[in-house]
């Protein structure tokens, strides 16, 4: 029998879902014939089977989260030795793969819920995984099945998961027998009270084993509170680029010391149909060639910065799975229509969720156009190891005082977050005049 554990579908995917077994258990299969779809932060990616041989189990089925380096799958082979484990992750990349794992706990094989849909995950390696990297940083992975904590309720054990499964099921949680362990009421003992009808909400709780009840409680003083109205919603897992985004960001709130500096853009002089975002990151080279030090890359554990020669544009796309920031490379060196065909293909790409991987990292600064929606100034959120992000608000006009007189000037908000702890402010209010100054030139 050979174990295929899951590989690293990009550099440092600490898990990613099932989305469709390709085959079935007891199929025959050949080596790189595409085996199962596992979606990642970004991308739905096919991953290969590493041998040629019989499919003998799965570990996992579609919706379940699996740790990587966890089992993923079983299989035999004839005439081949037993071995321990398969781990092939060069066989298991494709070109259009994107970085960073849709991060979601996964439900332990003692039925104890991790996450509202109840999924469940085989059990990882003990053993820990260096930390490779993410397009945002330096994210700690591991095999470790990730556990999430009991509370006591009514006397039963119970996680935050199981209570909303219980709610939505309309169960009550203290008359469910608990099988997990340490008493620990799990899933699935919900779902079988749901459907046996043995805990109905709104039936009375039954008494703490060993107590005798005691006398009847006198009538209340006072009309007792109304109940608390039914949530509207329901709890659900977060999952692909919004659970990224959730973990980019609190990696960020945690290791970076941000301040952030305003101004208006007066781009009075602008051609009729100038390119907003061609010249935005124009400007963005602008300001490091004033100031290096805001296009650089800082890792505050060992004490160290990059100062990079080229500039690389991580531009910040909002999509309705959430957000992610994709790579404009040597923008520095790109003509205008060099420059906007990139854009173009970012967004389409975007579009498709087809961005490559080498896409997805390595970016030296970031630029956010959120004005094209709504809003004028922000607090911009950097994703390390960078050191500044820029955002650009909604272009408005604003009357401003010209050689005694008054003129209306078209004005563009700009929004300038950087780690304090690489940069001076002076060197910030530098870098932000020359972008300025840039943005005010006709073209």
């Amino acid at each position: 029998m050979t174990v295929f554990k899951l590989p690293d579908l990009g550099e440092g995917l600490p898990d990613a879902e099932i989305v469709q077994w390709l085959v079935a258990e007891g199929d025959e299969v050949k080596l790189d014939q595409p085996l199962v779809s596992m979606e990642t932060a970004k991308a739905v990616v096919e991953v290969p089977s590493p041998v040629s041989g019989r499919v003998l189990r799965f570990h996992g089925q579609a919706g379940d989260v699996i740790r990587t380096g966890a089992p993923l799958a079983e299989f035999e082979i004839e005439g081949a030795e037993e071995a321990a484990a398969v781990e092939d992750p060069e066989s298991a990349l494709v070109e259009d793969d994107l970085t960073e794992a849709s991060a979601a706990t996964a439900e332990q094989t003692q039925e104890t819920d991790t996450v509202p849909a109840g999924t469940e995950a085989a059990a990882a390696d003990e053993s820990e995984r260096d930390d490779s990297g993410t397009v945002v940083g330096n994210v700690p992975a591991g095999n470790e099945v990730l556990q999430e904590r009991t509370s006591d309720f009514g006397g039963v054990r119970v996680t935050p998961a199981v209570r909303a499964l219980a709610r939505k099921l309309k169960v009550d949680i203290r008359r469910v027998q608990p099988s997990g362990a340490d008493g620990v009421v799990t899933a699935k003992d919900v779902r079988e009270a749901a459907e046996s009808g043995s805990a109905p909400l709104g039936a009375a709780a039954p008494a703490a084993a060993g107590i005798e009840p005691g006398p009847a409680s006198p009538p209340p003083t006072r009309a007792p509170e109304p109940p608390a109205p039914p949530p509207s919603g329901d709890w659900e897992p977060v999952r692909g680029t919004r659970r990224t985004m959730a973990r980019v960001m609190s990696e960020s709130h945690r290791s970076i010391v941000p301040t952030t500096l305003m101004d208006d853009a007066d781009i009075h002089a602008w051609r009729v149909g100038e390119d907003i975002t061609a010249r935005l990151i124009r400007a963005l080279w602008a300001g490091a060639t004033a100031e290096p030090g805001l296009n650089a890359w800082f890792d505050g554990e060992n004490g160290v910065r990059m100062v990079h020669k080229n500039m690389h544009v991580g531009m910040a796309v909002d999509t309705a799975d959430g957000l992610f920031v994709a790579a404009l490379r040597n923008v520095n060196q790109l003509e205008r229509p060099q420059l906007r065909s990139e854009i173009n293909r970012l967004r389409e790409n975007a579009a498709n969720r087809s961005i490559p991987p080498q896409d997805l990292k390595d970016y030296t600064i970031i630029l956010s156009n959120f004005g094209k929606f709504a809003g004028r100034y922000a607090t911009p959120v950097i994703t390390p190891p960078c050191v500044s992000i820029v955002a650009a608000g909604t272009l408005r006009h604003e009357v401003v005082p010209v050689l005694g007189g008054m003129e209306v000037h078209r004005m563009i908000p700009l929004s300038l977050t950087f780690d304090h702890r690489a940069c001076t402010g002076g060197e910030a209010a530098r870098f932000l005049k020359a972008m300025l100054d840039d943005l005010a030139r006709s073209e």
